[in-house]
């Protein structure tokens, strides 16, 4: 469903993503991993159609996200890494706009703020505005408005972020329940976390993509924790 061939992106002399390609099906939670300023948000940023590549493409089901960026949009849900959202609205009216983004009306919409509502817990603030928000529910506001039109893809940057360890269980268990029928990118700094959702998992730095192989291999292999060889590999494999 996600498929990534020769991405580059440069920032003037900075090389931020250097020739990655990747395939993601559906059924897998793919962890993406690796230091600050590795490469991973422009990686992500590119699939979701808000930043060109300098050369290589991808598609998102089917869809190439050069040549269909309208459709790619549609087929996908995105949580930015700093949760962009309208500070004056309130919960309620943002979901409501975001509704009118998907084109989600009447019946469909009634159902899918049911459904959204409920499933990321934040009905206690439905009537607050944004900016009155924790960041745990501001977190929880993004990551509905993400999955509101029920995408079939979802790229999720530090989708826990600000949330207690209640919060995390509950949002660790929700892509859970959603991994069978999705696919699915979770972009995070947290190895426990890779370990509760995570399929697979792919550690990159410097735009390189280093290992590309599951969790539990990497233990196997290394012989130790997650957060030793994620320390192993970027300080040792990055040319």
């Amino acid at each position: 469903m996600i498929s990534v061939r020769e991405l580059r992106r440069n920032f003037g002399a900075i090389v931020a993503v250097d020739g990655v390609s990747f395939d993601v099906e559906k059924g897998q939670v793919l962890g993406f991993l690796g230091p600050n300023g590795a490469g991973k948000s422009t990686v992500m940023r590119i699939l979701t159609c808000f930043l060109a590549p300098d050369s290589g493409t991808a598609t998102i089901c089917g869809y190439d996200i050069l040549k269909k960026p309208i459709q790619v949009r549609r087929s996908l849900g995105y949580l930015a890494e700093n949760v962009p959202a309208y500070d004056e609205m309130t919960v309620g009216g943002f979901l409501n706009f975001v509704c009118d983004v998907r084109q989600l009306f009447g019946k469909k919409r009634k159902q899918a703020l049911d459904r959204i509502v409920p499933m990321c817990s934040i009905e206690s603030v439905y009537h607050q505005t944004i900016e009155t928000l924790s960041k745990g529910y501001r977190r929880r506001v993004g990551l509905a408005q993400a999955l509101i039109h029920d995408p079939e893809v979802l790229i999720l940057d530090e989708p826990t972020d600000g949330l207690d360890p209640n919060q995390k269980h509950e949002v660790r268990g929700l892509i859970n329940k959603m991994a069978k029928d999705k696919c699915i990118i979770v972009s995070t700094h947290i190895l426990e976390e890779v370990e509760a959702v995570c399929s697979r998992m792919i550690i990159i730095s410097r735009g390189r993509i280093l290992v590309d192989s599951t969790p539990e291999k990497l233990k196997q292999e290394h012989r130790c924790s997650l957060d030793e060889v994620f320390r192993k590999i970027t300080k040792s494999k990055v040319a």
